[in-house]
């Protein structure tokens, strides 16, 4: 390691000194054979004064070509003929003076023999060299890339793979050694891209797989229909190797940054099979441009995305409200990165259930439009916590939206879940309230009051995906609550996207459904996350089953049996049957709810919750009793 590092350092002294030797035995062998005399008898002084001017020459044509400045193990076709060029440089240089020291002095002639000979060797000798030196590096880093730990496969014969492996041969540390490359285009079948041969076709994976002891496939296809897409990590999935993806690669060849780490495990968003969700800005934007914002929750993982599409719209003001300073302060980093002065926003630390402090918010900020994203989502922590759950989520939501109302906001979008349909969880029955709460402003209230409806959210805090990931990454095992549970999923930005447009539809009272595609079981899910990280589900990582959670359900719905739906211009969001219901007798539910839950008596806020909400199906827990002296306080 020693000598090796000893070499490293003093790589430049060592590379002059192999081209003086080369300089040299090219001179000697040039000068003996023309002159047919190896021995050099007779006219040693000839020789000894050529060689002391082809030195000088050489060294400084070489000094000034800046050969000793490259990077010879990274050269190229055109540093080896920049070498030749050099050396025939200092030929030409070092036969000038010789000739004209012969025109002064008769008995120094080299002759003509020995200028060809010699530039034809030396500039040989020079660049042959350079390119054994180059060939020994690459051998080297081949040999390297042989004890790497993971046979790489490529998925597409395109840009993305030659990229690829363009940069796995200049990093001579790199994991991957590159075996074999796949594509559906025939015409590339048995055609080499940097001597890695295109093998099959994507419909071979799983048998090239296991003929090529492949460990690490790699998806380098940008340009590909997402059922295309989904059918080919499909089939990896069938190899229980590891599966890794480049996202958008002109985009990484555009930005400079290095296309290999920008590298990532394949996520289960890659594998819904259907063509993401696409706010259409020109058509359902209007009603954000140039108006004032408001996003309740702000910092969480919908509203935050609310905040990042929002932005994009050329809001006059963006205002993101959240009770945790931490999340808030994330989102407004991020939007001054991506914004810096051309967005005007700022950030609120303050809770719905504040109704002082939004009364001040609104009537100093003037606002056009709300987004209430705040709220406890957590189904098992609010089984146990009900009067927390009712506190932030019912009555948060109808103070916001009373203020909303009282300042003539011209929009009011509520954000709402599938487990408010036919709830067994107090947070879902808790979210259902606010939907009728949501309701009943609409009919009273010039502002237009909508709730919109959706279930998982890939990645979101609440989602199960984060969870598995961390499970598998420590070696499992990953926890599914019941093998037969299934949900429906969607990424971020796309129920961030249906829900800006449910927005621009609102007319006041309506529950907008969205569209989440078919539904996909967790048990399914997991073993899918397993496999795309390289292991074997049930063997590698176990697969464990805890049994519904408290408040869990099977199945989410979106539609309650009572409800239809009716279709709106654009397909993929539903307008959910209002259900009737007397406002008078629901304020003295809420008003009876309130007492309860500000007592933190838990049984009788799921009583009450129970009678507000008559599709509740929950085992009442707790002994608790109403206390006959109600603490009439409030949380402002």
């Amino acid at each position: 390691m020693k000598f090796y590092s000893a070499i490293t350092k003093h790589r430049r002294t060592i590379l002059f000194l192999s081209d003086f030797l080369l300089w040299n035995l090219s001179y000697y062998m040039a000068y003996g054979i023309n002159k047919y005399n190896f021995a050099l008898s007779g006219d040693i002084s000839v020789f000894l004064w050529g060689l002391l001017i082809e030195n000088v020459c050489f060294t400084a044509t070489f000094v000034l070509f800046r050969l000793y400045n490259k990077l010879w193990r990274y050269a190229d076709i055109e540093d080896f003929f920049y070498a030749g060029i050099a050396s025939l440089t200092a030929n030409l240089i070092f036969m000038l003076i010789t000739m004209s020291i012969g025109l002064w002095n008769s008995s120094f002639n080299l002759g003509s023999r020995v200028y060809v000979t010699f530039a034809l060797m030396s500039a040989f000798f020079v660049m042959m060299f350079r390119i054994v030196y180059r060939l020994n590096k690459i051998l080297e880093r081949r040999n390297l890339a042989q004890k790497a730990k993971k046979r790489l496969m490529i998925i597409g014969a395109g840009e993305g793979a030659v990229s690829v492996l363009s940069e796995l041969s200049k990093t001579p540390g790199n994991e991957y050694i590159p075996v074999c490359i796949v594509d559906d285009n025939k015409e590339k079948l048995h055609r080499r891209i940097s001597g890695v041969e295109i093998v099959g076709t994507t419909y071979e994976i799983p048998e090239i797989c296991a003929e090529n002891g492949i460990e690490v496939i790699l998806f380098t296809i940008s340009q590909i229909s997402v059922t295309d897409k989904k059918r080919i990590l499909d089939a990896c999935t069938k190899t229980h190797l590891e599966v890794k993806i480049i996202p958008n690669i002109y985009n990484l060849m555009t930005s400079g940054v290095p296309i290999t780490s920008s590298i990532r495990q394949v996520e289960v968003d890659d594998l819904l099979g259907r063509e993401p969700v696409v706010f259409d800005t020109e058509k359902y934007g209007k009603y954000i441009i140039g108006q004032t914002v408001l996003v309740t929750g702000g910092g969480g993982s919908i509203g935050s995305e609310l905040c990042r599409q929002i932005a994009r719209l050329k809001p006059k003001h963006l205002i993101i409200l959240d009770i945790y300073e931490n999340n808030a302060y994330e989102i407004q980093q991020e939007l001054i990165r991506k914004h810096g002065t051309d967005l005007s926003f700022e950030v609120q630390i303050a809770s719905v259930r504040d109704r002082k402090k939004l009364e001040h918010i609104f009537r100093t900020k003037h606002i056009d439009v709300v987004f209430h994203a705040a709220a406890h989502k957590h189904v098992p922590l609010m089984e146990t916590n009900p009067e927390e759950a009712v506190k932030n989520n019912v009555f948060g939501t109808l103070k916001l939206a009373e203020t909303a109302d009282k300042f003539h906001v011209k929009n009011f979008v509520q954000i709402s879940t599938d487990k408010a349909v036919n709830p067994t969880s107090v947070m879902g029955a808790s979210k259902r309230i606010c939907e009728m709460i949501i309701q009943m402003m609409g009919r009273r209230s010039k502002t237009n009051f909508v709730a919109v409806r959706f279930g998982n959210v890939l990645g979101s805090n609440g989602s199960v995906i984060p969870l598995f990931k961390e499970q598998i990454r420590t070696g499992g095992p990953v926890t599914v609550t019941h093998p037969d549970i299934i949900r429906y999923f969607m990424t971020i930005p796309e129920a961030v996207s249906l829900v800006l447009t449910a927005g621009s539809l609102a007319k006041g009272g309506e529950i907008f459904i969205l569209d989440m595609g078919e539904p996909v079981k967790i048990r399914v899910l997991a073993e899918n996350l397993i496999r795309l990280s390289g292991f074997k589900p049930y063997e590698d990582i176990k697969i464990e089953y805890t049994g519904l959670r408290p408040g869990e359900k099977l199945f989410e719905e979106l539609l309650l049996n009572e409800e239809g739906i009716t279709k709106t211009d654009n397909k993929k969001i539903y307008i959910g049957k209002p259900i009737e219901f007397s406002n008078e007798l629901f304020l003295g539910y809420l008003k009876n709810l309130y007492y309860a839950a500000n007592n933190n008596n838990k049984t009788h806020v799921e009583e009450i919750i129970a009678e507000i909400v008559p599709t509740y199906h929950h085992e009442i827990n707790g002994t608790e009793s109403l206390p006959e002296d109600i603490d009439e306080t409030t949380d402002e």
